[in-house]
């Protein structure tokens, strides 16, 4: 009979897993390949994620290691972009072209209607690996060829096909730049690993996110099948079940804190893998905040964790004269709590006008910073 998990000790598990219930100093690489890198949407938020994570971590850190070329932003898990380390990159790319072929086909299929679309992504491959291209600059040297489809979807196809990396300035702080791609080969100057492990795939996953179960597993990553994995894997992990009897997969000498280790406040970068990386977010949050946090526009707000759950969201916005730092706690705070908060705030309002920010590159550091709490509307 597998030994049972509380949601609390699932909770202090995953955030000792994702490096969140002690800030330290650590390599920015090798927490980068931890996590199996950071979801990268928009620019910012993978220098929030390494600040909540890392004791001393500044941007320009992570910015020298993309303008260097040791960490590149590319479409992986669930097809949306992550920033990885470079070998991460060649290794894991290989691996989700079979969910990138279904997206396209899913997506944009009937916007290719007789398209070829081998000879699409050749010419495409030309084409960002002799000038990085945006997508829209690509659709439109794409489109002539094949006038009976959208270029957008032509763009599409090389997305889908083609591992594209977005090229700096994008990506750096401090410095604005529209996504321009070219492929991982030519940016890296290396091929994909020509034998990726879905194997040991897996178990990065549970190293960084487990314990978990085999739908975790699939909602992070956008594979299927994966249960033939953990059946393979079977004899090498532990197994749990979870308060609703749900089967948990685990690394055997992971760490599993006991579940009274206190949590500190952390402010968790908007798009977060920490709540957005398992099928059950009930570990880091309720159903009922669940709804709030899950909003129709698809934008996921910065959280507050509280005691390892989530409390509430952060957002800054900044202006000529000011940088605001607003949370919305979705429950009623203690004054210790506020406290807490308040200090934690302060620390990311430091970080956040250490350097200007993208939108802020040709003004000045906001001269005035505040923060302040909102109702729940």
């Amino acid at each position: 009979m597998a030994d049972v998990l509380t949601q609390r000790a699932l909770n202090r598990a995953t955030l000792a897993r994702q490096l969140l219930l002690t800030r330290e100093p650590r390599p920015i690489l090798d927490t980068i390949e931890h996590l199996i890198g950071l979801q990268a949407q928009a620019p910012q938020p993978p220098y929030y994620g390494l600040w909540s994570r890392i004791d001393g971590f500044t941007p320009d850190q992570l910015s020298t290691l993309i303008t260097n070329r040791d960490a590149v932003r590319i479409a992986l898990m669930r097809g949306t972009i992550h920033l990885v380390s470079a070998r991460d990159c060649l290794q894991l790319r290989p691996l989700f072209q079979t969910s990138l072929d279904r997206w396209l086909t899913t997506a944009f299929g009937r916007q290719l209607p007789g398209v070829d679309l081998d000879a699409v992504t050749t010419h495409g491959r030309t084409l960002v690996e002799t000038t990085p291209l945006t997508f829209d600059e690509l659709g439109k040297q794409l489109a002539p060829h094949w006038p009976d489809a959208t270029p957008q979807a032509l763009a599409q196809v090389i997305r889908g096909r083609v591992p594209l990396v977005q090229v700096p300035p994008r990506g750096l702080w401090g410095a604005a730049g529209a996504a321009r791609h070219t492929s991982a080969e030519t940016w890296l100057g290396q091929p994909l690993d020509p034998a990726p492990s879905i194997d040991q795939l897996v178990l990065r996953y549970l190293n960084a996110f487990g314990p978990a179960t085999v739908k975790d597993i699939q909602t992070w990553s956008g594979l299927t099948r994966l249960r033939e994995v953990t059946t393979r894997l079977a004899p090498h992990l532990r197994a749990f079940r979870g308060e609703d009897g749900a089967e948990l997969y685990d690394l055997p000498e992971a760490p599993r804190p006991d579940p009274d280790t206190p949590a500190p406040c952390r402010l968790v970068a908007e798009f977060d893998n920490l709540v957005l990386s398992h099928a059950d977010r009930t570990r880091v949050m309720t159903d009922a905040d669940r709804k709030r946090f899950f909003t129709v526009n698809g934008i996921f707000p910065g959280v507050l964790l509280l005691d390892g759950r989530c409390a509430g969201t952060w957002r800054i916005t900044r202006e000529r004269e000011a940088i605001t730092l607003a949370f919305t706690p979705y429950r009623k705070l203690t004054a210790a709590e506020i406290d807490d908060v308040t200090a934690e705030g302060h620390r990311l309002l430091d970080f956040a006008t250490s350097a200007p920010a993208p939108e802020a590159a040709t003004a000045a550091s906001p001269p005035f910073r505040q923060l302040r709490f909102e109702a729940l509307r």
